[in-house]
Formats: structure tokens, sequence, C-alpha cells
């Protein structure tokens, strides 16, 4: 339908112009990516100077990567019934 209204040179400048509007934008992208990386840092992401002998640093403690662990060893089945009495729901009045 639009075919119509247009002559068929449109459609071919389209093709043809489309490798060059690709081209523009990947070069805008690569002139915006190197200004990025030119860019200063702000030195409040950076934290306090590590050089600075008067640096407040928190204290190295210990912590067990393993303390929470209690051993799992197999024992002997109990009976089921008592196991399923453990955890019915107690019976109504």
């Amino acid at each position: 339908m639009i075919a119509r209204y247009f002559p068929k040179r449109v459609g071919a400048f389209r093709l043809h112009s489309r490798p060059i509007r690709s081209f523009v934008a990947l070069a805008a992208m690569a002139i915006a990516t190197a200004l990025a990386g030119c860019a200063q840092t702000s030195p409040r992401f950076a934290g306090p100077d590590p050089s600075d002998p008067l640096t407040q640093v928190r204290p190295a403690t210990y912590r067990s990567v393993v303390a929470p662990y209690t051993s799992q060893r197999p024992v002997e089945p109990s009976p089921w019934r008592d196991q399923n009495d453990r955890v019915a729901p107690a019976p109504k009045p």
C-alpha cells in the first residue's frame, strides 16, 4: 500500500543509506567510549587514602567457617509410629 505513494527510488535510497547510519552510530559510540575513559573519577568513591598511616581501619577478627556445624552421623531408626505422633497435630477436645 505504501509503495503506491512512494517511487521505487525511495526504497533504494533507504537501502544505501543504512550502512552510513550504522557507521555514524558506531563512530558516535566509539567517541563516547573514548571520552568516558578519559574522565577523572571522583575521590569520594575511592575511600580513605591507604598510604596515610593515621587512617582508621577495623581490626582483623577470626570467625570460623565451620562454626555452626554439628555432626550428622547415621543412627538407628526409631519406630515410625513414635515419629508420626511427634509431628501430628494436637487432637481437638
